[in-house]
């Protein structure tokens, strides 16, 4: 029998040479009574990633230490798409089975926490789970986002170097055991912008090579994809319903609920995505994001450039040139320069041509170019400024051939000796956005009920994004005040002069003028004024103050916490007046005054005109008049001044009040 061949010692030196064949064993193998291990076994899968196995015998009458099977990964290449999950494969095949004397479509129940390396199926259209096999077949995931894979039953750890038993892991950019600087962190939000002339907007365009792409909408409205391939493939997807899916094989998981949608994308994507809004409501919508985008831009060390002599001792260097990963070739240094990760590797040095020149030569041959830059390289100063900040422009610069030497001295060299590589454009356009416009609102309502009065309307700056901003030309800004006429007869003396307009509106058209506009510097941006809380007399107005960012990836105004803003916060709530409530003649409490007209002073002059008082009535009895007194004073000593000084600033209007309202008695 095989078993008693392996009893006695004298037998083990016959076994040794009938098993010669077999891989020759250590000294660890002989001393622990073991035989050599076996050559692998066939691997499980072709592709994704499965196990093959190795098989050792113990030569020993007694029990071995260790195990006698051994394990590998192995067909580690991705699968095609058309493949399929290999667990799903799995249960497809006892689709033709009956179970419990009837057939099912079976789907893969995956990611069990409590035996991830069973058969657990799902009967489609029913909630029949049933555990089909007790073991799925060596190779199969673990889980579904992880590389750990089930080999005889038991969960066993893969690291991103496809060995078991290895901790090494991807960092965000998919590099195994990498540090995470080939990729840079995108987030930001979109509010949407309702319009009656946009049906949809873009979100946020994400780049090929993106991972952990993960997209929150809340509101009503609905996301949709646009795709370009690198051949310039274009195509649309409408996320219509919930499930997970392929586009350009990526894979897609989409979420659709009453009140939010959410989309992941595990990545790398195989194109590039732009992920935009269709408005479907009333409501506004915020879209939150974030992923992980590629540096595609990267520098590449090139091979030692020839020697600096042909005998004798020389040497020879490398330099760094800018790579484009999507495209697979060499592009201009600025590219590389965009991204603040990317740091330009220093020249390699290194000895060359080392034996000695023939004696008959007398000298050795020295390369035309110097041995710190073998080749000479154009080299350009800075862009001029833009001869225009908006509609259009040109800048330029210098380009010139230029060497350097291994002290990393520069000198220019003649244009024909950079021929090799094009030229750097010297003109180029430049800020070829539409200039800021003027853009004017609705007129306020006329600032009398009869009569003659003003209206005033608020006119912004608004720049190219549709956004509040400066320079536009003062020449050509609307007017804010005009005149109007209310066609109700006036029972009371007309005023001979159009009254000036009270504190709300005038100051609220000044105010939304100078208004902060959102920037890429986190800034208090406050909102409108609400209408005075009173239809009559002294009110109150309140408006919102936000802490908000320009995001500039995506062009989308980003709301912070109020912390993060510097600077003094706007106030939020102010006075108001809404006219006399009788409707008569306008009679002013002194606090009344100072709130209606005291916003329409100047307070960076030193000098302005303030009312001071009343004149006596003009009768003593049966219905007079008063005239409020307006002085010149110094603001700073309120002593009153000549009202020549006072003549850069804006007079008040004459104010009246009714007064001796008594009758008279009779004569």
């Amino acid at each position: 029998m095989e078993c008693c061949r392996w009893a006695t010692a004298g037998t083990l030196l016959v076994a040794s040479l009938i098993l010669s064949s077999r891989t020759a064993r250590s000294e660890e193998d002989r001393d622990s009574l073991w035989d050599a291990w076996g050559s692998w076994s066939e691997c499980s899968r072709t592709c994704g990633g499965g196990a093959s196995y190795s098989l050792r015998r113990c030569l020993s009458s007694k029990t071995c230490e260790g195990r006698n099977i051994r394990y590998r990964t192995c067909s580690n290449v991705d699968c095609p798409p058309e493949a399929g999950d290999f667990r799903a494969q799995q249960c497809s095949a006892h689709n033709d089975v009956k179970y419990q004397g009837q057939l099912y479509e079976w789907l893969p129940v995956s990611n069990d926490p409590d035996n991830p390396c069973s058969l657990k199926c799902q009967a489609r259209g029913t909630a029949l789970v049933v555990e089909l096999a007790p073991k799925v077949l060596d190779g199969t995931r673990c889980y579904t986002e992880s590389l750990d894979m089930c080999i005889s039953g038991l969960c066993q750890i893969v690291g991103c170097d496809h060995q078991l038993g290895s901790a090494v892991k991807e960092d965000n950019c998919g590099v195994c055991n990498g540090d995470g600087s080939t990729c840079r962190l995108v987030r930001g939000q979109y509010k949407s912008q309702l319009s009656a002339s946009k049906l949809d907007d873009t979100v946020v365009a994400i780049p090929y090579g993106s991972r952990q792409v993960r997209l929150v909408l809340k509101g009503p409205d609905h996301l949709y994809l646009e795709t370009k391939t690198l051949q310039g493939v274009k195509s649309e997807n409408s996320l219509s319903t919930t499930g997970s899916f392929l586009v350009e094989n990526s894979s897609i998981d989409f979420q659709k609920y009453p009140d939010k949608e959410i989309l992941r994308m595990s990545g790398p994507l195989t194109a590039d995505f732009t992920i935009k809004i269709h408005y479907a409501g009333a409501a506004d919508s915020s879209v939150q994001f974030i992923f992980y985008q590629p540096i595609i831009h990267r520098w590449r060390e090139t091979d030692f450039f020839p020697c600096s002599a042909s005998c004798g001792g020389g040497y020879q260097l490398t330099s760094a040139e800018c790579f484009d990963l999507r495209s697979n070739r060499v592009v201009a240094d600025q590219y590389c320069h965009y991204y603040p990760e990317n740091i330009k590797p220093k020249p390699k040095l290194q000895e060359c041509n080392l034996d000695p020149c023939p004696a008959s030569d007398g000298y050795k041959q020295i390369m035309p170019y110097d041995l710190y830059h073998p080749l000479p390289r154009w080299e350009s100063t800075p862009w001029t400024a833009c001869s225009s900040s908006c509609g259009g422009g040109i800048q330029s610069r210098s380009v010139s051939c230029v060497e350097e030497d291994i002290q990393g001295h520069i000198s220019p060299v003649e244009e024909w000796k950079c021929m090799y590589t094009p030229k750097m454009p010297v003109v180029q356009p430049c800020n070829i956005f539409d200039c800021p416009k003027w853009l004017a609102q609705e007129w306020s309502p006329c600032t009398v009920t009869c009569g003659q009065g003003l209206r005033y309307r608020v006119v912004l700056c608004i720049d190219h994004r549709g956004m509040h901003t400066g320079g536009c030309s003062p020449k050509t800004k609307p007017h804010i005040k005009e005149e109007c006429v209310v066609p109700t007869p006036c029972y009371k003396p007309k005023e001979k002069l159009p009254v000036e307009a009270k504190l709300p509106w005038y100051k609220q058209a000044q105010e939304l003028e100078e208004g902060t506009a959102v920037s890429e510097e986190p800034s208090f941006i406050p909102e409108a004024w609400s209408t005075c809380s009173v239809t009559c007399g002294v009110g109150s107005q309140v408006r919102l103050v936000k802490c908000q960012v320009l995001l500039s990836f995506s062009q989308s105004v980003a709301d912070l916490p109020i912390d993060e803003c510097e600077g003094p916060k706007p106030v939020s709530q102010r006075a108001c007046y809404s006219g006399p409530c009788s409707g008569e003649a306008a009679e002013y409490t002194p606090e009344e005054t100072q709130l209606v007209y005291g916003g329409l002073q100047e307070f960076d002059e030193l000098y302005d005109w303030e009312y001071e008082g009343f004149t006596e009535c003009s009768e003593s009895c049966g219905g007079g008049v008063q005239e409020a007194v307006v002085t010149c004073l110094n603001k700073q000593t309120r002593e009153t001044a000549d009202e020549t000084l006072c003549v850069s600033s804006r007079r008040p209007p004459q104010l009246l009040k009714a007064c001796s309202l008594d009758p008279c008695p009779p004569r």
